[in-house]
């Protein structure tokens, strides 16, 4: 039997800091080619990139498994109370960068279908796409991997993102959705002068303060069934001003929106650019709108697929996980165009953290609840 732990811990143990490939898709191509997957790098202007097919190409039921084996930086070293690329295991957990997010989700997946091709060859393909760019831009890693695909002939009839999707206890959530990202950057341009007078100047911090508080007690909407209330974040105001008897010629603002299927990144975009042409006819500050949309908000509605992966989380740890479009983006968002797709791991507490870990038991449980959706897909 292909160990999940083992696997997790040689992972963490290669520093693929985002764009680094650092041996861990080497590492993994070389297991599933032993296995007999078909093999292929599809790196994209120097993101790594791995596609692995057991099966028949074309095949009719082709079930697909997705994650990243790229990580945030470390951040201090010195604050870590181990190694971060050592993969320590002490007190039941394995520690290290990515233990959570997401090589053990990675190895889990790998094992479970190693194992489950070794033991009873499915009547079907299973796919595994594995890109080492999710912590970055994300442009050239799943995207890449998408696109080749569907330049290769080859697809997948539902797939799942191993990303950590439970808050606090093994089993309770599966992410069904997710919402949509949109962020907005805004400088206002008016004309410097001295403030003893104003009114030869024209302040583009006045303006600014106006549009941020304007944007900041926005409600974009009650939510809808199965989403949250969208959110708007103010992140940043900024002048670089040095002095207090001076009104600067410029201000800078950023925000960022989370949203709900009751809007798209464009149709925000075009709320944001209203918002501050009409502060700007207010004001007679110049105020220029940049926006960038991370991803669009969907949802695969409740159905077989997130039947199927409810059961064997069922049936493995006697817990049915809740539905949830909660938390950031992730590559679901890509797959979503392709096929459909749930995302379903482990517990997130510590991703990203200072001596992030993963609880040794959870990558067991979920190898197994892995191998019980392969063997549900395919009965």
């Amino acid at each position: 039997m292909t160990d999940p732990v083992k696997l997790t811990a040689d992972l963490v143990r290669c520093p693929s800091v985002t764009p680094q490939e650092g041996g861990a898709l080497v590492l993994l191509e070389r297991l599933l080619g032993g296995a007999g997957f078909e093999c292929r790098r599809v790196d994209r202007n120097g993101t790594p990139n791995l596609f692995a097919r057991w099966g028949g190409k074309g095949h009719g039921r082709t079930f697909g498994f997705n994650g990243h084996t790229d990580v945030v930086p470390v951040g201090d070293a010195a604050a870590w109370s181990v190694d971060p690329f050592g993969a320590a295991e002490k007190d039941g957990f394995l520690w290290g960068r990515g233990a959570v997010d997401m090589k053990s989700g990675v190895a889990a997946f790998v094992a479970a279908a190693v194992d489950f091709v070794r033991d009873t060859p499915p009547d079907g393909a299973i796919i595994l796409t594995i890109t080492g760019d999710e912590e970055g831009g994300a442009s050239d890693g799943t995207v890449a991997l998408l696109d080749w695909m569907a330049e290769a002939g080859e697809a997948m009839s539902a797939c799942l993102v191993g990303e950590p999707s439970c808050p606090e206890r093994m089993g309770e959530m599966m992410k069904i959705g997710r919402r949509g990202s949109v962020s907005a950057w805004f400088t206002a341009r008016g004309v410097q002068g001295h403030v003893a007078y104003p009114h030869r100047a024209k302040n583009p911090v006045a303006a600014i303060a106006m549009l941020t508080a304007r944007l900041a007690a926005m409600e974009l909407d009650h939510g809808t069934e199965h989403f949250d209330p969208s959110t708007l974040a103010l992140t940043t105001i900024d002048t670089g001003n040095p002095v207090i008897n001076v009104i600067p010629a410029s201000c800078c603002a950023a925000v960022n929106i989370r949203f709900n299927d009751l809007h798209t990144g464009a149709s925000l975009s075009d709320m944001l650019r209203a918002e501050a042409a009409d502060i700007a006819g207010e004001t007679g500050v110049e105020i220029t709108v940049e926006t960038k949309i991370s991803g669009e908000a969907f949802l695969t509605p409740p159905g077989l697929l997130s039947a199927l992966v409810a059961e064997a989380v069922a049936l493995e740890l006697g817990v049915t996980p809740g539905f949830s479009t909660s938390g950031g983006t992730s590559d679901a968002r890509f797959v979503k165009d392709h096929c459909p797709v749930v995302e379903f791991g482990l517990v997130s507490r510590t991703l990203h953290e200072v001596d992030e870990r993963v609880e040794i038991a959870q990558i067991r449980q979920l190898k197994a609840i892995y191998g019980r959706i392969l063997a549900g897909y395919f009965a």
